[in-house]
């Protein structure tokens, strides 16, 4: 279990991030157009960018800022992920012209945020992912991951790109 803050008050999460070095572990979960995509559909490096919800501002910033950068990083994919509905989710990236980055929902049983250990088990978000970055290389193995301590905190962009060099 990780603790991690909401505006300084503790909370906790029901696991921990994949390790470094592990492989990714696979998951399913639902596009924009309602069709399910699997980890093992995308192929090069993954970038996944997880959130609580695409209704914040800091979760929208991160959204932005991955989908500015995502089209000039070769050969890497940018997920997007919380458990926002499909269709929020299309109606933010519509609104904000948003194109280089895949969202996905994990909306259906939240098999992500659990497997992945980043469910939130407490206070005012429970059931919501926490923000986090977990990026693959082109094997699925994890090269980087953060689990933003403060939550409405953004993730530090600079290493996680970084890690992809």
């Amino acid at each position: 279990m990780a603790k991690i803050t909401l505006k300084g008050n503790e909370i906790n999460t029901i696991g921990e991030l994949p390790e470094v070095g592990s492989t990714a572990p696979e998951f399913e979960m639902v596009k924009g157009d309602l069709s399910r995509a699997k980890l093992s559909d995308f192929s090069g490096k993954l970038v996944l960018n997880i959130f609580p919800s695409v209704d914040t501002s800091t979760c929208a910033t991160s959204v932005r800022k991955f989908n500015e950068v995502a089209s000039s990083v070769e050969n890497t994919t940018v997920l997007c992920i919380s458990k926002d509905l499909p269709f929020a989710q299309s109606r933010f990236c519509g609104a904000e012209g948003i194109e280089n980055v895949v969202m996905l929902s994990d909306y259906v049983d939240g098999t992500f945020g659990k497997t992945y250990g980043l469910r939130i088990v407490d206070g005012p978000l429970e059931g919501l992912d926490s923000r986090s970055i977990v990026v693959l290389d082109e094997d699925k193995k994890v090269i980087y991951t953060e689990q933003v301590s403060e939550t409405v905190d953004e993730p530090d962009y600079d290493k996680a790109l970084e890690s992809l060099k």
